[in-house]
């Protein structure tokens, strides 16, 4: 998910009631569920390299560990800074505890990283494998609603509670904290059965006269009914919208049919690179594309079809290119469009 659900999420765990058991918990909470990101600081040495890290180790059940550490120890240096004083409700740092409520921030990332098409990898170094539940879009509004009100609610009853009475002696904000984290579990529940039912809708058809061998849906941001279906068949990949209110895949939608090439010197050589090792082990649905270059070498362009969706136009983002010279060397690896930056084929 995006820095802003995360840190949000972080400040509802610290409200909903640990910050009533240590000074700083809100703070150090907030900070650790979204330090794991601080992984994207690769993209430093180029995209490439970022793109084969990124929620790699931070993002793991060890590398959490460490990251919560790391978090700790700035509150611990802040709190030396500040005169190591109690906060307002008398309560002073209990290290160990906000080590362990770290880890759980961190734990909630990873979660919600989970729950989009993008996925993670939480059992590293154990493990390489990828997962995903790809039953939210990187952006959710709705998460992001709730997760705002559950904040900004009761901080504007509590104003008013101070107004009219007594000051607090514990800090506010639990309730309504709880109700915005249980709604978005709950949300997850109704989003899982649309997802279900739009997968199964993709499974129910043929696909120019062959069945699918597999079949995934991904969400869109602004519906919680409309997905893009991506279908793998014998021959072909489709990626074709899918209703799971109704449910049923539009029969006069328009469908995108890639067939699948056959493997050439060009696109083997461009899979042996580095990018092109680092991109098929995380992608779902990969397909290359070669074009010719003047030079007399080749352009290998990857893509995911989880992220080509029907309507879109132009290149994805998540895509990656791969240039080899007329022997095949690679030349040049690149990952997404930075700003400015021209494609080799252009």
């Amino acid at each position: 998910m995006e820095p802003l659900t995360h840190f949000l999420t972080g400040a509802c765990l610290g409200r909903a009631g640990l910050n009533r058991k240590t000074a700083l918990a809100t703070a150090t909470i907030t900070l650790a569920a979204e330090a794991p990101d601080i992984d994207v600081l690769g993209e430093i040495k180029n995209p490439v390299f970022g793109f084969a890290h990124h929620r790699g180790f931070t993002h793991s059940f060890v590398g959490i560990a460490l990251v919560s550490a790391v978090v700790v120890g700035l509150m611990y240096v802040l709190w030396r800074l500040g005169g190591r004083k109690p906060n307002k409700y008398g309560l002073t740092p209990r290290w160990g505890l906000l080590f362990f409520f770290s880890y759980l921030a961190g734990l909630s990332h990873v979660l919600l990283d989970f729950t989009n098409n993008y996925g993670v990898r939480p059992f590293w170094p154990f493990s390489e494998k990828w997962f995903s539940w790809d039953i939210v879009f990187i952006v959710d509004p709705v998460i992001l609603g709730l997760l705002i009100l559950g904040l900004l609610a009761p901080a504007f009853f509590n104003l008013i509670v101070t107004e009219i009475g007594p000051r607090r002696k514990v800090p506010y904000g639990r309730v309504g904290a709880t109700l915005a984290l249980v709604g978005i579990i709950f949300y997850w529940g109704g989003r899982d059965y649309e997802h279900r039912r739009a997968v199964n809708a993709l499974q129910a058809r043929t696909y120019e006269n062959a069945d699918p061998i597999r079949a995934s849906a991904y969400p869109y941001w602004w519906s919680p009914f409309r997905w893009s279906g991506v279908i793998e068949t014998t021959n072909l990949f489709a990626v074709v919208p899918v209703d799971s209110l109704t449910p049923e895949v539009d029969p006069q939608a328009e469908m995108q049919v890639r067939y699948k090439p056959e493997e050439t010197p060009v696109t083997l050589a461009a899979k042996k690179s580095y990018l092109g090792r680092v991109y098929l082990d995380w992608a779902r649905y990969p397909i290359t594309e070669t074009e010719p270059l003047p030079s007399g070498g080749y352009l290998v362009r990857f893509k995911d079809l989880r992220f080509v969706y029907p309507e879109q136009s132009g290149r994805p983002v998540l895509s990656g290119v791969v240039v080899l010279d007329p022997q095949l060397n690679v030349v040049e690896e690149r990952f997404g469009m930075r700003q400015g930056q021209k494609d080799p084929a252009d």
